[in-house]
């Protein structure tokens, strides 16, 4: 197993809601510059579009960092035009459009040397009974990710899903429907972003999707957060659902699977430095702790169906 550690630069501010600012806005050299600090990180996710209002200025920027990046982030929620919807917008024009960014996504990837671009279609999805159209919504997310992905092989398209936020129903709700996606789609470059706290949402076990998804060759990347299952709080690894870190660990392990984890990590005080920092450290810990206990002696418990015996383990692995 080897793990890359990427920091979303989305997250170093500004970093607020509805009812805080926790810290301020912070230009792309500032970010670039704090990501250099956070200890163990080797890379970057970023943003498009709002990263790229000058892309040569970004690309500049990005590779004078010395920064690997992980991911291009596409994210197509916030402007007014996706409103109703990007990839399933019952307008043709912003139907194309959408698929038009993926492809400059795709583009910028390449320039930057990321080998996917990353996409959670939060705004596609609906929010009452027969409010859309679901034959036709459908239909149009696969056409126009299909289009979209088709525009260039060697870069993938990782899908993220989400149970709600922004709609009360996202179109890809959790990892069934998004393996669905893939399998409909048939690219072998199109694949999943696991995010540790979506699955809690989707009431999944996270070591579990990540399973299923690696089963496939669809795990393309993980995000790595916690919550309390409720809401998407983006808290540090480990912090709430320490155990659920330690099977995905532990699972990783034994895939020994080699990949990105971005740490999709909303830190509401603290310095910001730190906080990506202890991110990482969580990881790592929950790693060792993993390799403390021992892989085999894992199996064995599992293999003896003892979850007694195996949290008894986990818990005198902790002194």
């Amino acid at each position: 197993m080897k793990l890359r550690h990427s920091i979303m630069l989305g997250m170093l501010g500004p970093v607020s809601d509805r009812f805080h600012v926790y810290h301020p806005a912070q230009s792309l050299a500032q970010r670039l510059a704090m990501v250099k600090q956070v200890h163990g990180a080797d890379g970057v996710e970023i943003v498009y579009p709002s990263e790229f209002s000058d892309p040569a200025a970004t690309i500049r920027l990005v590779k004078e960092s010395g920064l690997a990046v992980s991911a291009v982030n596409l994210n197509l929620k916030s402007q007014k035009r996706w409103e109703n919807g990007s990839f399933t917008a019952p307008d043709p024009a912003i139907r194309t459009a959408a698929v038009g960014e993926l492809r400059t996504a795709l583009d910028l990837a390449a320039e930057l040397g990321a080998p996917m671009v990353s996409c959670c279609p939060l705004i596609d999805g609906h929010n009452y009974s027969f409010e859309v159209d679901y034959l036709k919504q459908w239909h149009w997310l696969e056409e126009g990710l299909s289009e979209g992905a088709r525009h260039r092989a060697d870069v993938r398209l990782s899908l993220e899903y989400k149970a709600n936020e922004s709609r009360n129903f996202n179109i890809l709700p959790d990892l069934g429907r998004s393996l669905y996606l893939c399998e409909r789609l048939g690219l072998a470059h199109v694949g999943i972003t696991v995010d540790f706290g979506h699955a809690l949402i989707a009431k999944e076990a996270p070591a579990e999707v990540t399973v299923m998804a690696a089963q496939v060759g669809r795990l393309f990347y993980l995000h790595l957060n916690d919550n309390t299952r409720d809401w998407d709080w983006d808290m540090l690894p480990g912090a709430v659902n320490l155990w659920d870190l330690l099977e995905v660990m532990f699972y990783l392990h034994r895939l020994d699977w080699q990949g990105w984890v971005s740490y999709d990590v909303v830190a509401r005080g603290g310095n910001l430095v730190q906080e990506m920092s202890a991110s990482i450290a969580m990881v790592e810990l929950a790693r060792a702790l993993v390799e403390k206990i021992g892989p085999a002696r894992l199996q064995a418990c599992i293999a003896d169906k003892a979850p007694g015996e195996t949290l008894v383990e986990l818990m005198r692995a902790l002194l």
